[in-house]
């Protein structure tokens, strides 16, 4: 009886842990991760303060449980919906559609999770910066690697530095996002997906090529 009561508890304890993460990404998302509190939270979930703060002990916890919790979600829509596309251009270009698809649904209520958070943390040292540091450069990496695959496979010039495009197609891609958000509108998503074609086509070994039709 006591570890039924005991699973219970560690149940619901999870529960509300979901539960204030799903409100804190999509508070985070808008107002920034300084804008989350044990207070607030508790308040728009009908939580008690104890309940909350049991689950995450100090607000940088939250902040990071918080920037954990958007990376998985991050994956989930952007990464994992592209893992069968064919490795090379074909994944290159699926994983920039996957990114603007991403922020056009607003998986996030403020578009891009880390565009947002990110230029709140950039000058600011910590533990915090150190994770969405490290989220950066894991979504540079994953688009570097698609592009590396395609150089080796002969769809990029010999020349092409990977590390380069990704930069360029990542620049347009939180360009995109930060100036639909501002305008509320599709206009710069629709310019980004023909800017990303561009840069693409400009480094591909035969811009014909159907991967970029």
């Amino acid at each position: 009886m006591a570890g039924a009561t005991t699973d219970g508890r560690v149940l619901r304890g999870e529960e509300t842990r979901r539960a204030v993460l799903r409100r804190a990404v999509g508070i985070a998302s808008v107002e920034g991760l300084d804008a989350l509190s044990i207070g607030r939270l508790a308040t728009d979930l009908g939580l008690s303060k104890s309940g909350v703060f049991a689950g995450f002990g100090s607000k940088e916890e939250l902040q990071l449980a918080t920037v954990r919790a958007a990376r998985r979600i991050f994956a989930d829509a952007v990464v994992t919906p592209v893992a069968d596309t064919p490795p090379g251009l074909p994944r290159a270009r699926a994983l920039c559609e996957s990114w603007l698809a991403y922020s056009r649904a607003r998986v996030f209520p403020g578009g891009c999770f880390f565009h947002q958070v990110i230029a709140e943390f950039d000058a600011r040292p910590g533990p915090v910066r150190d994770a969405l540091a490290d989220c950066a450069r894991q979504w540079h990496a994953t688009v570097v690697e698609s592009l590396a695959a395609a150089r080796t496979a002969g769809a990029l010039r010999p020349d092409t530095d990977p590390d380069d495009l990704a930069f360029a197609l990542i620049a347009v891609l939180e360009t995109a996002n930060s100036q639909a958000v501002l305008h509320e509108e599709d206009i710069p998503y629709q310019r980004a997906g023909r800017l990303l074609l561009r840069l693409l086509r400009a480094e591909a070994a035969d811009p014909a090529d159907p991967a970029l039709a």
